[in-house]
């Protein structure tokens, strides 16, 4: 298993060095150019990690998501889901940490990316979350955001932060709730990723209009909460 782990990280490392300097390079491009040829990566990492370390994905209920754009809230519980998104998603815009975009080279090809960089350390963080997220939804753009703000272990909770749920009640747009056991197979904190097949599954879709962002924070989080824990 060692062994496998570190052939993974022997392909992923020098990839995200290659794709990270073509992002840069690419910056005159259309931004689905950019995207779809810098999110080509991550469809390489689910096939790597899968060659490598034997982690598979199972996705149910694929027929709740919409046609059109909407907002995805998802548990958080390791980096696979972050990456797995751009996979299972069309062209698609997530809430970061406005310091990512400063890592020299890293942060500058994230920043073709579009993600919506919010500073946490400040009040107005929801209020930004929103502009910058109404102007990707406006550009056909699905939004991603991992309400936990920071990964969880399979059985623990975290509070929902209701910022994506503030988003959905000042845009309308509909919530897609996703739930995930990643972390059974990618805990946080260990380098070794154990074999085996992440269970992913899509919630039907939560009417934004006419409710409050309490009324969606809560229906997304009983949703995901309940069908995480029973991935276990």
């Amino acid at each position: 298993m060692l062994f496998r782990n570190i052939l993974f990280y022997a392909g992923i490392i020098p990839t995200v060095i290659l794709f990270t300097l073509l992002g840069i390079l690419i910056f005159f491009l259309p931004f689905r150019w950019r995207y779809y040829i810098i999110t080509s990566w991550s469809h390489f990492f689910i096939f790597w990690a899968k060659i490598t370390c034997g982690i598979r994905y199972s996705v149910k209920n694929r027929h709740h998501l919409p046609s059109k754009n909407a907002i995805v809230l998802a548990n958080h519980q390791s980096m696979w889901e972050t990456i797995f998104m751009q996979v299972l998603l069309p062209a698609q815009s997530w809430v970061l940490k406005k310091e990512l975009l400063k890592i020299p080279v890293f942060g500058w090809g994230l920043l073709q990316l579009d993600p919506i960089a919010i500073d946490r350390k400040h009040s107005h963080s929801v209020k930004e979350l929103i502009r910058q997220g109404k102007e990707r939804l406006q550009k056909g753009l699905w939004v991603v955001i991992f309400p936990e703000g920071t990964r969880v272990a399979p059985n623990a909770q975290h509070r929902f932060s209701r910022s994506g749920a503030a988003l959905a009640e000042a845009t309308g747009y509909p919530v897609v709730p996703i739930a995930h056991n990643a972390g059974l197979l990618w805990p946080r904190g260990f380098l070794i990723k154990k074999p085996g097949t992440i269970q992913v599954v899509i919630g039907p879709r939560i009417v934004s209009k006419g409710k409050t962002a309490n009324e969606i924070n809560a229906e997304a989080q009983g949703w995901i909460r309940e069908t995480a824990n029973s991935l276990i």
